[in-house]
């Protein structure tokens, strides 16, 4: 893999990353990140979705970190690499991304690019518990929250910044749209496709797949992580007080904040975390088998046509052949 661009004359060398994780999201991408930043020709930064190339899908901004908007801001992530490793990022939203591929193209033509896809059933119901979770969405009711999707396409379009395109829970899966945007950029050779339960049948093998595919040590001992599981949010005005207390600003928080401090100890105000984040979370209910069959019948197409793009027989996998 050649090395990353200079700059331009009598600028700092940036450091642009080698590899890029483009998603979807609860399909592994968080574990994938957090084994290959455990392996030591690997450099990948502390914030895990930096999504420079995807800003226009996220007109909120994330919690607890800044993202970069500047290339400089973005390359500077990178800087702490050492000469021999190689630099990845991973940010799921980039495969959703209508621009994302052709500008990471125009950065690194030479970078090499890891797609995750899960069935789409499953990974549907799996995102809307997440965003429930963050808080993004606010139908409990996944049945519910599709029957809001055009109701909130039309208020995105009207420029309601607070209707996210995550919500848009069909556009997800356009998984042979969104591949070719990516082979249209960089060479077949460039562009690593996994399947999400191949991962998690075979989370060692996998993994030396990818170290292969991005030509380091694939010999290194592997520990499996399983991160973010599914859960359900069990209190939901529960999770939205402890996650105000938490994470948002202003006088009336500060002073809360500031009173909780002063007349508990921290080991008391870890053990009640500990015991609200049991209370707010919940193993996920089983889910509607009657919606599941119904968003297979949606997606039968769409699984035919990936399995002829990837020539690879995801019909059979996914259970289609017996819808």
């Amino acid at each position: 893999m050649p090395g990353p661009p200079s700059a331009e004359p009598g600028l700092p060398q940036r450091r642009a990353p080698d590899f890029y994780i483009v998603g979807h999201a609860k399909c592994g991408t968080t574990a994938l990140y957090q084994m290959l930043r455990s392996h030591p020709q690997i450099f990948m930064p502390e914030l895990k979705e930096t999504r420079f190339f995807a800003l226009e899908l996220h007109p909120l901004p994330r919690e607890g970190g800044e993202h970069p908007h500047t290339l400089d801001a973005y390359t500077a992530l990178f800087a702490a690499a050492a000469p021999g490793q190689r630099t990845g990022e991973a940010s799921p939203s980039y495969i959703r991304s209508e621009h994302a591929a052709q500008r990471i193209a125009r950065l690194r033509p030479d970078a090499r690019i890891v797609a995750i896809l899960r069935e789409p059933a499953s990974f549907l119901r799996s995102l809307h518990l997440q965003l429930l979770q963050a808080q993004v969405e606010t139908e409990a009711d996944l049945r519910g929250a599709l029957a809001l999707e055009e109701t909130r396409r039309a208020r995105r379009a009207r420029g309601d910044a607070q209707i996210q395109q995550g919500l848009m829970y069909l556009e997800h899966v356009r998984y042979v749209e969104q591949l070719r945007r990516y082979h249209a950029e960089f060479a077949r050779e460039q562009v690593l496709v996994l399947i999400y339960e191949d991962f998690q049948a075979d989370n060692e093998g996998t993994m030396r797949r990818v170290l292969r595919f991005l030509d380091v040590d694939d010999d290194s001992p592997i520990e499996p992580v399983q991160a973010h599981p599914t859960v359900r949010v069990r209190s939901p005005r529960l999770h939205r007080l402890v996650r105000a207390l938490r994470v948002e600003r202003g006088p009336v928080v500060t002073r809360a904040r500031a009173a909780i401090r002063a007349t508990t100890t921290r080991r008391m105000r870890r053990g009640v975390l500990s015991l609200s984040r049991r209370a707010q979370l919940a193993p996920p209910r089983p889910p509607d088998e009657g919606l599941m069959l119904e968003l297979r019948h949606c997606f039968k197409d769409e699984v035919l046509a990936l399995s002829e793009y990837l020539d690879r027989d995801l019909v059979t996998l996914w259970g289609y052949d017996r819808i």
